[in-house]
């Protein structure tokens, strides 16, 4: 649901951006409150594991259609909703910068779409509510998958609203909301899986962080060190090597854009902010479409051939790159939330 700033106009996408921000602000002000220091480092290392795993699209049988992991859901569950609103910020920023997915007129959109609607809605309304306080196997697989095909169904729709608010005539809101939300509906039952594995493996090897995180208490008296160690090993062959197979069958946002116009994007007006803001975006973006740019074109030299299919050393270092800036992006943040909230403590 990586949203390309032809699908937004101008009004929309400031709205979103101001949208955003409101909520930024509020995720960081509640941090500031009852900041988690330990919460710090899982930021990053689960930021770089959920952009990797977000390169490894999967085929939908019978649509030829593709998803990926959103991982709001995840990030919520293993952060809160305010850690885990500003990791996917950190994210999804990383990838619209430097590697020119999803659009930057959108960005606040896409932020909203796949952050607010797993960490704010689908997490405390429906996940929380299945899993209760004392959680068995049973209500984890049924808490996640409920939450994640909600949160993406809403992510969808929100989709959908900002492109009729937008005006773009070529994707009447009937017709639209027809693709749009049925092939979501699969790829959050998808989603709802993988979140699950990942659950039900902490809860297998770490229990306690699991009934921490339910419980909101602080993870100070856990050593965390290695399961950072595990899911930055796991981000590192996700990014680095998983990505070589992901699906090249278009994502659901395209398809569904594919169906309703014959095309998987629409062209962006021209001589306008959207003008602007690609040729900003097409200067800064070093890894375009997760590969090496070179001379404005993508190295033939990172293609290498072998009896696997097409080994992508391109996709490698950008899977790699992209999950180790996510991780100090999100750091930072939460780096900088430690340093403000001890400035307050000091000033009480």
């Amino acid at each position: 649901m990586h949203m390309a700033d032809a699908l937004i106009s101008p009004a929309v996408g400031g709205m979103m951006w101001a949208t955003t921000a409101g909520v930024a602000a509020h995720a960081a002000k509640k941090l500031q409150k009852d900041l988690d220091d330990s919460k710090v480092p899982l930021m990053g290392v689960l930021g770089a594991f959920v952009f990797a795993a977000q390169m490894v699209n999967f085929a939908i049988p019978g649509t030829g259609s593709s998803g990926h992991l959103g991982g709001g859901l995840l990030l919520a569950i293993l952060l809160g909703p305010h850690a885990a609103f500003l990791t996917m910020s950190s994210i999804l920023t990383i990838q619209a910068l430097f590697f020119a997915d999803g659009g930057l007129l959108a960005l606040g959109a896409n932020i909203f779409n796949l952050g607010f609607f797993p960490c704010y809605i689908a997490y405390p309304f429906i996940y929380k509510k299945i899993v209760g306080a004392n959680p068995g196997k049973g209500r984890h697989v049924a808490g996640a998958m409920a939450a994640a095909v909600i949160g993406l169904q809403l992510g969808a729709f929100a989709v959908v609203l900002e492109t009729v608010f937008s005006g773009i005539s070529a994707l009447p809101f009937a017709s639209f909301v027809l693709l749009m939300q049925p092939i979501h509906l699969a790829i959050g039952l998808v989603e709802g899986l993988i979140t699950t594995a990942v659950i039900l493996f902490i809860a297998k090897e770490r229990p306690e962080i699991l009934q921490k995180a339910v419980r909101v208490q602080p993870l100070s008296n856990v050593s965390l060190k290695p399961l950072l160690i595990a899911i930055l090993a796991a981000a590192v062959v996700t990014g680095g090597i998983l990505s070589w197979f992901a699906s090249a069958d278009p994502d659901g946002l395209e398809w569904s854009i594919l169906k309703a116009t014959g095309q998987e994007e629409l062209a962006a007006p021209q001589g306008t902010i959207h003008s602007v803001l690609a040729e900003w975006q097409q200067k800064i973006a070093v890894f375009p479409d997760y590969n090496v740019k070179e001379a404005g074109n993508v190295s033939d030299s990172a293609k290498v051939e072998s009896s696997w299919p097409a080994v992508d050393r391109g996709t490698s270092l950008a899977g790699v790159a992209g999950s180790v800036l996510t991780l100090l992006l999100a750091a930072l943040f939460g780096k900088g939330l430690q340093l403000a909230a001890g400035r307050r403590k000091q000033e009480c």
